[in-house]
C-alpha cells in the first residue's frame, strides 16, 4: 500500500492540475507533460503549490510557473513576487545577481500564479571546473554583503518586507530545533549530546552572532536556487532572503557542499580563514552549527511521514548531518569515506523519480 502522505500528495497533485491546466491555456501556457518538481519526495514536505514547466503558446520559451490557492502558500508566492520588486528598485548587490525576466502576476479563479522566464544553462554550476565554481560562489556570497541595514537608504522598506534576525532569534530558533528533535529521536544519545553542545555554543556566543547581523542575507543560496548562464548569476528564489548573520548565506552553501563538493566546501573555508578576521571565521562556524542542526531537525520531523528505503534513507541524513556537525564543532573535516559510503547508500535507496528530480534540480 502506498504511503498515505504521498497518496495525499499524488491526489492533490492531480486535482489541482486537472483545474489549473486550463486556467493556464486561456492565460496564453502550455504546461510540458512531465512536471518533475512535484514529483520524487516533494510529499513529504508538504504545502499545496506547484512549481511547474511549461511554455508561452505565442512564443514557445520555456516558464517556471508557481501556483496555488492555499492561503499560506498563496501569502508565500505574493511575497516572493513582492521580494523580487523591492530588490530590483534597490539595486540589489550592484546587480551582482540577475533576474529571470517577469512574464504574468496574477490572481485567477481562486490562484495566485506567477510565471517567470526559465534560464536555460549550458552546464550545471556543480559541472563546472573548481576555479570557476569557486570564483562564482564568492561573487555570489560577497555580493550580499553589499546591502547592510544600516547604511541602506531603504532600510524601512526592506526590513519590512524580508524580516530582521538577531542573535535572539537564531538562539529562539534552535532552542525549537533542539527540543523538536530530542522529541523525536529520544534514543539517539549521539544527537542530543551534540545539539546540547551546540545551543551551548551559539548561547555563549551572541556578541559575535549580533557583530556581523543586519545583513541581506539568502538563507538558501544552493544551485537549485540559482542558475549560471554564462558568468551571470539568475537568481530563482527571492523568499528565503532576510536580513540576518551575513554568514548564514555562506553556511548553508558550504554545508551543501560538504556532501556534493568537498574541494569546494574546502577553499572557501579556507578562504573565509586566511582573508578575514578570527572573529569572522568564528562567525561562519556558528552560522555552520545553527543551519546543521535546522538540517537534522528537518529530516527528525520526516519520520513520521516516510516509510520503507526513505525512512532508511531519512535515518541514515541524520547520522550524516550529526556527524558533520561534530566536526564543524570541533573545526574538523569529516571523514571522506563517511560521505561516500553515505552517497552510496542514498543512490540504493532513493526511487527513480527522485534521482530525476535531483538531476534537474542542480
Amino acid at each position: 500500500m502506498d504511503n498515505k502522505y504521498k497518496k495525499q500528495w499524488q491526489e492533490y497533485k492531480e486535482a489541482e492540475l486537472k483545474i489549473v491546466r486550463p486556467i493556464l491555456s486561456e492565460l496564453g501556457f502550455e504546461l510540458d507533460d512531465k512536471q518533475v518538481h512535484i514529483g520524487g519526495e516533494r510529499y513529504i514536505t508538504g504545502g499545496k503549490k506547484l512549481v511547474l514547466l511549461g511554455k508561452q503558446k505565442d512564443n514557445n520559451k520555456k516558464v517556471v510557473i508557481k501556483v496555488s490557492r492555499d492561503e499560506m502558500r498563496s501569502a508565500e508566492i505574493k511575497h516572493e513576487w513582492k521580494c523580487r520588486q523591492i530588490l530590483q528598485k534597490i539595486n540589489f548587490a550592484y546587480h551582482i545577481f540577475f533576474t529571470p525576466k517577469e512574464i504574468l502576476y496574477t490572481k485567477k479563479n481562486g490562484f495566485t500564479i506567477f510565471v517567470t522566464r526559465f534560464i536555460d544553462q549550458k552546464s550545471t554550476f556543480l559541472d563546472r571546473p573548481l576555479e570557476s565554481q569557486f570564483f562564482l560562489s564568492l561573487k555570489a556570497l560577497e555580493a550580499q554583503e553589499g546591502v547592510h541595514a544600516t547604511t541602506y537608504e531603504h532600510t524601512s522598506t526592506i526590513k519590512q518586507t524580508f524580516g530582521m534576525w538577531n542573535s535572539q532569534e537564531y538562539i529562539a530558533s534552535f532552542d525549537k530545533y533542539y527540543t523538536n528533535t530530542i522529541v523525536q529521536l529520544p534514543e539517539n544519545i549521539k544527537v542530543k549530546k551534540l545539539l546540547t553542545k551546540a545551543k551551548d555554543f551559539l548561547s555563549q556566543n551572541i556578541e559575535t552572532i549580533d557583530l556581523y547581523s543586519d545583513f541581506l542575507t539568502h538563507w538558501d543560496l544552493v544551485p537549485h536556487n540559482f542558475r549560471v548562464l554564462e558568468n551571470d548569476i539568475y537568481l530563482l528564489d527571492y523568499s528565503s532572503i532576510r536580513f540576518g548573520n551575513k554568514y548564514e548565506g555562506w553556511a548553508r552553501f558550504i554545508n551543501f557542499m560538504t556532501l556534493y563538493n568537498r574541494p569546494l566546501e574546502e577553499k572557501l573555508v579556507e578562504y573565509v580563514k586566511e582573508n578575514r578576521n578570527e572573529q569572522e571565521f568564528l562567525s561562519l562556524q556558528l552560522m555552520r552549527v545553527f543551519r546543521l542542526g535546522e538540517l537534522i531537525w528537518y529530516y527528525a520531523n520526516t519520520l513520521d511521514k516516510a516509510e520503507g528505503n526513505l525512512l532508511q534513507l531519512n535515518k541514515k541524513r541524520i547520522d550524516l548531518w550529526a556527524n558533520v556537525l561534530e566536526g564543524v564543532l570541533e573545526n574538523k573535516n569529516i571523514d571522506y569515506k563517511i560521505i561516500e559510503e553515505y552517497k552510496i547508500d542514498r543512490d540504493k535507496l532513493r526511487d527513480e523519480e527522485e534521482k530525476e528530480r535531483q538531476q534537474d534540480l542542480h
